[in-house]
């Protein structure tokens, strides 16, 4: 049945949202304030025709818009749009009972993601495509550009859907192309290969090889394991040069790295020794280095290997100690921190509420979270609060543009 509907406010998804008697209505590619005729379907607007337009509303920059599951806010305003981020900040904070000052969100600029997860599918003519998934469905839609990716990497997308082509040799295997650029060029790690039937071939091997080394990729590599490195990706990390483990994590983009680098190393000057908890191979460690003496730990293996092969390119820095420990598992304990009056922690979205049990009970003066889930961030929050101390403010980062995504740094001080 169609009806009319006004779209009241924003979803945290990113939907518009319409209050019916039968409860909210979720439309999206909508905003505030605008009138429109829709199919509901399930608590749903389909088939919507925007009747009146918000004077927010500006015209999208992808040729892909609207059908791409990606970037489905390009078309709100910029001031509104990070205004809307700030918000769900609060929000979060609000249902942990948890005030403080929020900054206005950091914006990045397109054409700055150096990280992308491309999935590769042959259509019916057998030509393969790259591309991401459509909204609210798992078909493909073929994209050409990215107003968000590295120029870098849009202009390689021919190069890698030849080298995704080797990787489709079963007719179960889903590969997906984790593409990032680096220093040193394309490192592409590539996940979603049928296992059961024995792997990718010794002659897929060979043509995926083969296609790599056309494309002039740094490396390639098949859910870590590398099968072929023409130069070992390296990245910055503060003054320091670490070659990037395959598969490793990196902030997807440089600008929101770099603000989330220097609120943490504001937020700690003066400190006598730093924690770097969930440092992956080093991206506040080094920097922090800069200030006192950091005490670095991680899950990550090949990440803490990476961290301390980095320690080799760059003098001057303040000692580093790093330790491969799972932090969920063995969090450090006050013991195992002792001597540390701040520390910085970089959990994954589920946050590190035992981690932070652990921190609550140390002798800290200072701890920053950098977190990419601000519901986590705020459950932990809690804690550290409840053991007294105080949210000083939280700054937003729109790491990920025109997704309903929002990081954050928050810095607590006893």
């Amino acid at each position: 049945m169609t009806q009319t509907l006004t779209i009241t406010r924003m979803g945290t998804q990113g939907d518009g949202v319409a209050e019916t008697p039968a409860g909210p209505v979720f439309a999206p590619l909508t905003l505030p304030g605008e009138t429109i005729r829709a199919v509901l379907r399930d608590g749903r607007a389909e088939q919507i025709e925007i009747l009146t337009s918000s004077p927010d509303r500006i015209a999208p920059v992808s040729p892909h818009y609207g059908d791409c599951g990606g970037c489905s806010l390009q078309h709100w305003a910029a001031g509104p749009y990070l205004d809307w981020k700030r918000e769900q900040v609060r929000l979060a904070l609000g249902r942990a009972d948890i005030e403080t000052e929020i900054e206005a969100t950091v914006a990045v600029p397109p054409g700055t993601r150096r990280r992308l997860a491309l999935h590769a599918r042959r259509g019916p003519d057998g030509r393969v495509a790259l591309g991401f998934k459509a909204r609210k469905s798992w078909r493909l839609v073929e994209v050409t550009a990215c107003p968000v990716a590295d120029p870098h990497i849009v202009a390689a997308f021919p190069a890698l859907a030849r080298v995704a082509e080797a990787f489709l040799e079963h007719h179960k295997s889903a590969p997906t192309l984790h593409v990032t650029w680096t220093l040193s060029g394309l490192d592409v790690d590539v996940t979603g290969v049928e296992r059961k039937s024995g792997g990718l071939s010794r002659d897929a091997q060979m043509l995926a090889i083969q296609a790599a080394a056309d494309g002039d990729l740094a490396r390639l590599s098949m859910a870590g394991d590398t099968l072929v490195m023409e130069r070992q990706p390296k990245v910055a990390f503060g003054p320091a040069i670490v070659s990037l483990p395959s598969g490793g994590f990196l902030q997807a983009v440089p600008e929101a790295e770099r603000a989330m680098v220097d609120r943490a190393v504001e937020a700690v000057r003066g400190a006598k020794k730093i924690a770097d908890l969930f440092c992956g191979a080093g991206t506040f460690t080094f920097p922090l280095a800069m200030v006192a003496p950091v005490l670095a730990a991680d899950a990550s293996a090949a990440g803490i290997a990476a961290l301390k092969t980095g320690l080799g390119t760059v003098k001057g820095l303040k000692p580093i100690t790093a330790e491969a420990r799972d932090l969920f598992r063995r969090p450090l304990a006050p013991y195992d921190l002792r001597g540390c009056d701040a520390i910085v922690i970089d959990p994954p979205r589920a946050g590190a509420i035992n981690q932070t049990a652990q921190i609550a009970q140390s002798k800290a003066a200072v701890v920053v979270g950098v977190s990419c889930n601000p519901v986590t961030f705020a459950r932990d929050a809690r804690v550290l609060i409840d053991a007294g101390f105080r949210l000083e403010r939280v700054t937003p980062i729109d790491q990920f543009l025109w997704s309903a995504h929002v990081e954050l740094v928050g810095v607590f001080r006893r």
